[in-house]
């Protein structure tokens, strides 16, 4: 009996029966602090895959400055991009489907919302749909606070307002806005440099997409084209040209890039992804189907095929 109490005694005195020493008062304070360190990183973490979550860019090249925000899958979800040296700027949603009647292109918020003019074949490039007008006057205040953008019933957006730092960066890069915070889709056709309204000399920020190029205002270009064998057909305002023919009657808008005069030009772009020249010379022209005669001949170089037709001033 003494023996086994004895044992009993020398374990007890090893402390390997004893309970633990109660913690000391540090060591508990900086495991409480670890703790909530770990619920804080714990609730502040992103969800879902890597590299997916929201968040603005500003990228910048020679061409200009771009801000971009990118969606919750990963991608991109929206593209502001403002050229170098031109006062226009662009929206681009890369998840838009183009829309053959549909030119309206919506960007902003309920307070401020600008209204752009959109490629109805959509953007060959990048994809998706691209709004295009004027820098907008308020620029800074049209992203302070989640924006959107729409196109008929599509719906980018909200998206959270960008981070302010980028904000000041890319609207010190897009320069001065236009002295309205919606772009304006077209101006008068019949005076070239003229504003639509009031006679007053036209502006690059307040001639519309299709009137700017360059950073300098177009004459208005304004001529209606057809031809026949195969039949088509041409609207021209500024710089763009709203080709139409048989299997799309309701027009496709195509932008292009301008020199010369609306009676001897050349309208250069792009077209289902294949080259789309129109060149006029001021010369007598019969469309061969009637007797209108027509003080403009056009040459048209579309879909790999040639053609050629009349046109007449608007």
């Amino acid at each position: 009996m003494r023996q086994s109490l004895l044992i009993v005694a020398l374990l007890a005195g090893c402390g390997g029966t004893a309970d633990p020493p109660a913690p000391d008062a540090r060591d508990q304070a900086r495991a409480d602090v670890r703790d909530a360190i770990t619920d804080a990183t714990r609730e502040s973490a992103p969800t879902g895959p890597a590299g997916a979550q929201p968040g603005w860019d500003l990228q910048s090249s020679g061409e200009g400055v771009a801000l971009v925000v990118a969606g919750a899958t990963g991608g991109t979800a929206l593209r502001l991009f403002c050229p170098a040296g031109t006062g226009t700027w662009l929206v681009n949603a890369p998840g838009f489907d183009p829309i053959g009647s549909e030119e309206r292109f919506s960007f902003g918020h309920a307070a401020n919302l600008a209204t752009l003019v959109a490629d109805t074949a959509g953007d060959a490039a990048r994809g998706g749909v691209t709004g295009q007008g004027p820098v907008p006057v308020d620029l800074r205040g049209l992203l302070s606070s989640p924006v959107s953008a729409s196109y008929g019933a599509q719906t980018s957006g909200p998206h959270a307002a960008p981070p302010a730092a980028l904000v000041a960066a890319f609207v010190e890069a897009c320069g001065d806005g236009a002295p309205s915070s919606a772009g304006s889709a077209s101006v008068s056709a019949a005076v070239p440099g003229e504003a639509a309204s009031g006679g007053k000399p036209a502006t690059p920020e307040s001639a519309g997409a299709c009137r700017t190029q360059d950073g300098r205002v177009l004459p208005a270009n304004a001529l209606r084209a057809v031809g026949t064998e195969p039949f088509w057909g041409a609207r021209v305002d500024g710089r763009c040209v709203t080709y139409t023919h048989p299997e799309d009657p309701t027009g496709t808008r195509v932008w292009t890039t301008f020199s010369g005069t609306a009676s001897d030009g050349t309208w250069t772009g792009a077209l289902g992804g294949q080259p789309f020249v129109m060149r006029t010379r001021a010369e007598p022209c019969s469309d061969g189907m009637s007797d209108t005669r027509y003080p403009i001949a056009v040459s048209l170089t579309t879909g790999g095929e040639q053609r050629r037709g009349c046109a007449q001033p608007l």
